[in-house]
């Protein structure tokens, strides 16, 4: 949401200080609109590392295209914890698992006790993620606020069911992450394996039947490749604790706006709490 935000809007938007802020307002923008529109329980914003080991260790050149923090990030993403903690939100935080990570984790433990867990991500790896208690909040720019993702929007957009993502990944590939995926395979293969086998492990073991020859051959030829890609884009269990009902603070929230010099992020914040 830093990165989306940081490049969204200009780095002329700046603080007291002179440093740009325009991270921390616009990201700060995206989830207050869904914190006003779905008046959650209480708010989680996750941060890991950008490659988990043991994803890398997996595909070693799984992200190594992803750039640097760039230096007007830098600044805003070491002040986003107690920026964001303002707002009377909890700031969850993982050496070893990526956001990603404990992203579903959360969503699905609320799911489990009998709660509606929100996902808000600009990366559709979590569609994995949906169900009848889980919904993702697909960002996306301008002024609508974000996509509500279902099971059955999953089914349009993929052609496959949400548990089947990661398998889809796998086959597809995904540029985002560097990874390739099955040579030759795009989006209406890999979906249509998947219809008809039902899991990346059965494409593989019935590879062997496949009559399009070049289709059969990359199948082959990437095993081992392929079952890495499924179980880098499939989820870990990040072992997170539900956090208690906690309400956005609004005038924590205003005052922390202000002091970064963001007054009609303020102005709006004050509103709320009147």
């Amino acid at each position: 949401m830093l990165f989306r935000a940081f490049y969204a809007l200009p780095k002329s938007i700046v603080g007291p200080s002179g440093t740009p802020v325009n991270a921390l307002l616009g990201a700060s923008n995206l989830i207050v609109r869904e914190v006003e529109i779905h008046a959650p329980r209480a708010v989680v914003l996750c941060f890991g590392p950008d490659a988990a080991s043991y994803r890398t260790e997996l595909y070693p050149a799984y992200h190594a295209d992803r750039e640097e923090v760039p230096d007007e990030l830098a600044p805003q993403w070491a002040d986003s914890r107690d920026f964001f903690a303002a707002f009377g939100w909890t700031v969850a935080t993982s050496e070893s698992l990526e956001a990603d990570d404990l992203l579903g984790t959360y969503a699905r433990q609320e799911a489990e006790a009998g709660g509606q867990a929100l996902l808000l991500t600009g990366d559709r790896d979590m569609y994995q993620c949906a169900s009848d208690r889980i919904t993702v909040l697909y960002v996306r720019t301008g002024s609508k606020g974000a996509e509500e993702v279902t099971p059955d929007e999953v089914q349009r957009r993929y052609g496959v069911d949400p548990e089947q993502v990661p398998d889809f990944i796998a086959l597809r590939g995904d540029p985002s992450d560097g990874l390739p995926g099955a040579k030759g395979v795009g989006p209406k293969t890999a979906a249509e394996l998947l219809r008809r086998h039902g899991s990346l492990e059965d494409v593989l073991d019935n590879a062997t039947d496949e009559p399009r020859p070049k289709l059969r051959a990359a199948l082959l030829d990437a095993r081992e490749d392929l079952l890495a890609f499924k179980d880098i884009a499939t989820l870990r269990d990040a072992g997170v604790k539900l956090p208690a009902d906690s309400p956005t603070d609004w005038v924590g929230a205003a005052k922390a706006a202000r002091d970064r010099g963001m007054n009609r992020l303020a102005k709006r914040l004050e509103q709320h709490a009147n």
